[in-house]
């Protein structure tokens, strides 16, 4: 995992990425999720999602054992 380092500019808070994670443009998409920020291109941010997909190895998760019905407590 790389590290990015995080600075003050102002009152805002930057974020100085390494030369491999450098964005096209001067803006990026931005979305928090719990304790992380996730960066994405504006240009077509469903682009990230595809490749990501395609980081997957092949046959992923394509089969699955069935666990059969689960008996729960009813719920009041």
């Amino acid at each position: 995992m790389e590290i990015a380092k995080v600075f003050q500019t102002g009152r805002s808070q930057a974020v100085r990425l390494p030369k491999a994670f450098r964005f096209n443009g001067t803006e990026v998409a931005i979305k928090s999720f719990g304790r992380g920020v996730l960066l994405m291109p504006i240009d077509n941010p469903w682009d990230v999602m595809l490749e990501a997909i395609n980081e997957f190895e092949v046959g992923f998760q394509l089969e699955r054992a069935d666990q059969g019905e689960q008996l729960r407590e009813e719920f009041r």
